[in-house]
């Protein structure tokens, strides 16, 4: 485990976009995993500007920008079997799938349903069968709507309707789904109303479906899976908190909970940069360890190693971004990360890389230039302090 915080406490600038025309926040990463050696070979990022860039993993290039004709596009989310096929949540009631070799601003295919709803999470089975979607809270109720994705990653078919609704087990805005890693059939829900949900979808009805609920007693901004077998389940709050659950003792008599956390800002010492926001977690598989990710709104981004005992601060990246940081993407086949954030950049780090793109001169100019275009919340949700 020392090995691998120094690992990632060694994590270098391999790589920046050349800045936008059109300066963005990037408010989610997505990178594709379906190429040689389990590395695919594009990154995408949905940006305030409602709209989705692809890029080239490796350099950053920018490859097209897709834009949403019913309304902005929220969230990105490659296919596991084919790493051109690429999901985000488009205007009101619709989800749409694109083909990123291709030009075209029209969507493969579009799964439509619900049109009075707004999604705001969603995310694709590790088997490509099966689509989940959260939606805002709307006539007093918050649904997650499925459909059958079969056949997405040929990207072909006309639009599709949804296979079902769970519409009882939230009572607010669901913001996350992730389905589990390697079951295709599990997937956990997190909501503003404070609540955790972990579902089986092949049971016949929403009530059988349900197999926990474990509340943060917050409203959740991330979640994901972890441990051994991913029989862990995790969430971040949008006030910086932070629960951590074992579903391997649904049925036994110990605790479930692992650990809380009321505000990590307050639990991890970082010195002189102190920490403002959480992202996300990250789950390292090989070493079998939970981190976190968060950061300041200057741009620093701290590695945080997660434990029973409490959490504590493995490293900090500087030197990249220069306001807050909000979403990244962990390569396990390379052992790189991605980081997009309100300053319009997505950066690729690596263990003890040298950046190659741009001189540290020139990055630097660049870096300023786009900060004068984009108006930086450095008083967001995300970073305000109680």
């Amino acid at each position: 485990v020392e090995a691998l915080e120094e690992q990632l406490a060694a994590l270098r600038i391999a790589r920046r976009c050349v800045p936008s025309e059109e300066p963005a926040y990037l408010l989610d990463i997505d990178a594709s995993r379906a190429g040689a050696g389990g590395r695919g070979r594009f990154a995408a990022a949905s940006c305030s500007a409602r709209s989705v860039r692809v890029f080239d993993r490796e350099t950053l290039r920018p490859l097209r920008e897709f834009r949403g004709r019913q309304g902005p596009l929220r969230g990105v989310r490659f296919a596991h079997a084919c790493d051109s096929v690429l999901l985000s949540a488009c205007g009101r009631g619709a989800l749409a799938c694109w083909d990123v070799r291709a030009a075209a601003q029209s969507p493969a295919r579009v799964f439509t349903g619900h049109p009075s709803s707004v999604f705001v999470g969603f995310d694709l089975s590790c088997s490509d069968l099966v689509v989940c979607a959260g939606t805002e809270k709307a006539e007093e109720e918050a649904l997650l709507v499925f459909w059958d994705a079969r056949g997405v990653t040929d990207c072909a078919g006309a639009a599709k309707e949804p296979l079902g609704v769970y519409s009882e087990s939230h009572s607010d805005d669901i913001t996350k789904i992730c389905f589990h890693p390697s079951q295709p059939s599990l997937v956990v829900s997190g909501s503003t109303d404070g609540l955790v949900n972990v579902f089986d979808i092949n049971k016949d009805n929403e009530d059988d479906a349900l197999i926990s609920t474990c509340n943060s007693d917050s409203s959740v901004s991330s979640l994901g899976w972890a441990g051994e077998g991913y029989k862990q389940v995790y969430c971040t709050t949008h006030d910086e908190g932070f629960c951590w659950w074992d579903m391997a003792q649904l049925d036994t008599e110990e605790p479930m909970t692992l650990l809380r956390v009321l505000d990590a800002r307050e639990s991890v010492c970082a010195e002189n940069r102190g920490l403002h926001y959480l992202v996300d977690g990250l789950y390292h598989e090989k070493a079998g360890k939970l981190f976190l990710i968060g950061g300041t709104s200057t741009g620093d981004i701290h590695l945080i190693s997660c434990s029973t005992d409490g959490l504590s601060l493995v490293g900090t990246l500087c030197g990249g971004h220069s306001a807050t940081v909000r979403s990244f993407c962990w390569s396990p086949t390379d052992e790189s990360l991605l980081t997009g954030g309100e300053d319009a950049q997505l950066l690729l780090w690596k263990p003890g890389a040298v950046e190659r793109s741009l001189t540290k001169k020139a990055s630097l100019k660049i870096s300023s230039s786009v900060q004068k275009r984009v108006r930086v919340h450095n008083t967001s949700l995300k970073s305000r302090e109680k």
